[in-house]
């Protein structure tokens, strides 16, 4: 495995990852973002949703990841624009009170996913901050990180 940025030419240039030669494969991303939540706005729960005058929030922050991750090329300078098979973005709440975005995005191409799965769980994440900014603007985007990739050159599961 070459220790060589992927995407700077000879000269060190901004370039494009040329994939024209690479095998077409299933490849799947999982991305997490945490976000956490003051108290007064988790006692908004009702029904595993908070409902603000914006509408409900986690059904809000799934379509925004979902819009998110099929728009990453127009936002990530060098990503390849890509036609996803899927993306699921789920949100729960862990047992430490904290709510947990997976965006799981999936194609067969010759060119993997896992920055669609990123910027999905970051936008929900955000989307997830925006709507609730008016109870608190204390809120933290703890991490957002890749859990998994399989597909492609090598395949990536993240050590909990």
């Amino acid at each position: 495995m070459s220790n060589q940025f992927t995407h700077l030419d000879e000269k060190g240039n901004p370039s494009m990852v040329d994939v024209g030669g690479k095998a077409i494969t299933k490849r799947v991303a999982i991305a997490r973002s945490i976000v956490i939540l003051e108290d007064k706005i988790l006692d908004q729960l009702v029904n595993d949703d908070i409902k603000t005058k914006k509408g409900p929030v986690f059904q809000t922050a799934i379509i925004a990841g979902v819009m998110a991750a099929k728009k990453t090329s127009e936002l990530i300078p060098l990503c390849h624009p890509i036609g996803l098979d899927n993306c699921q973005v789920r949100i729960q709440l862990n047992q430490n009170k904290e709510v947990v975005v997976e965006c799981e995005t999936s194609i067969t191409s010759k060119t993997g996913v896992e920055m669609e799965a990123l910027t999905g769980a970051s936008v929900a994440a955000l989307t997830i901050y925006d709507m609730c900014k008016a109870f608190s603007h204390n809120i933290i985007i703890k991490e957002t990180r890749l859990i998994k990739k399989t597909g492609g050159k090598k395949d990536f599961e993240l050590e909990e």
